[in-house]
């Protein structure tokens, strides 16, 4: 009997996660050594430089496990929320406590009712427990359609995801939609809000899903270390909700699971309010520029409640930017193959971005 056969169906099905293409990859492929990467929505200021130097402070004890509970980040965490401890669940990345939702909540037969296109480990978690992912078309102008989406939950809906603001588009949903949303739901639901992208929201309606853990139990706020904190390669997330729902979470969390210099890098990053400062500004500027210079030259592009930028440049720019020693993300896998999504960096590295773009358009 061949080894596929003795898989659960629903995991030999899924197709993995494409992660932005590295640097080191580009090197090997073409000999650029002096690529940019504008794929992964990294921060393009680095780390907090207070989160570097406790990690460094730190490494000489990586012979011992970490503290499992994350007391000091639970206890500012909970302290800076206004929310207890226990209501908070850490991850290796906020997408670990999606996966620990998963496995807390799904089955075979299960159904988790999300926007399309948004973040693409939705549907691998869905399917990973044999669940079935149910996916909502963003409106027309590729926004959640929360209407569609409340209409497309059943008696087997055990999860709903709202990714606000939502990635890979950079749009958003207001206060008073997302209110009337969550109002139409059945209290058996579970409510992920997804907020990876929060911190560089600019519109001023933006919904308090914190206010939504405290009034209804079973919703839980997603964030994440890895944009705005610059910490992306510690791999740390957060979820917050309701005490019962974190204890449940807890129960399926491995031991651990937030290693010893992500804990210390995401404390000390939290109190950086010079970087947070900078970052913030940087990813204004930018995305400023970036919507300036599509407009210059004729692109359709979306605005951004994020820090990066969604615009219909043709199905090729992606492969030709490549050669130009820019990596960007491709589109084609969110059914939107003549897009490309592209991260806001440093002032140098938007104007390489945009120089390359020009030229290839000119060339085409």
């Amino acid at each position: 009997m061949a080894l596929r056969d003795q898989i659960n169906r629903h995991i030999a099905e899924l197709s993995p996660y494409e992660p932005g293409k590295p640097l080191e990859e580009l090197a090997r492929e073409f000999g650029i050594t002096d690529a940019v990467k504008l794929a992964s929505n990294e921060s393009p200021l680095g780390p907090s430089p207070k989160a570097v130097e406790a990690v460094r402070e730190a490494a000489g004890s990586l012979h011992r496990y970490p503290d499992g509970a994350s007391f000091e980040l639970r206890a500012r965490l909970a302290e800076r929320l206004g929310v207890g401890g226990d209501q908070l669940v850490f991850g290796s990345g906020s997408d670990e406590v999606i996966e620990l939702l998963a496995k807390t909540l799904l089955g075979v037969g299960d159904e988790v009712v999300y926007a399309w296109p948004s973040f693409a480990m939705y549907p691998i978690v869905t399917r990973g427990m044999g669940a079935t992912p149910i996916q909502v078309p963003l409106d027309a102008g590729l926004a959640h359609d929360l209407s569609a989406m409340a209409q497309a939950v059943s008696e087997r809906t055990k999860l709903v995801i709202v990714c606000n603001p939502n990635n890979p588009t950079g749009t958003s949903v207001g206060a008073e939609a997302f209110d009337r949303f969550l109002d139409r739901l059945p209290e058996r639901v579970v409510v992920a809000v997804d907020e990876a992208y929060l911190e560089f929201a600019q519109r001023a309606d933006m919904p308090d899903a914190l206010a939504w853990v405290r009034r209804r139990p079973g919703v839980i706020a997603l964030r994440t270390f890895s944009k705005l904190h610059g910490l992306a390669g510690l791999r740390v997330g957060y979820g917050v909700t309701g005490a019962e729902l974190a204890g449940y979470l807890e129960r399926a969390r491995h031991p651990f699971n937030v290693n010893r210099l992500a804990e210390v890098g995401a404390l000390a990053a939290l109190d950086d309010d010079e970087h947070i400062r900078a970052t913030l500004e940087n990813n204004r500027r930018g995305l400023a520029y970036l919507g300036s210079e599509f407009d210059s030259m004729g692109i359709e592009w979306w605005p951004s409640d994020t820090n990066f930028v969604l615009a219909r440049t043709g199905a090729d720019a992606h492969d030709r930017l490549l050669r130009e020693g820019v990596i960007v993300r491709p589109m084609a896998g969110f059914g939107m193959p003549d897009c490309i999504r592209v991260s806001v960096g440093t002032p140098e590295e938007n104007e390489r971005f945009a120089k390359a773009l020009r030229r290839i358009r000119e060339a085409a």
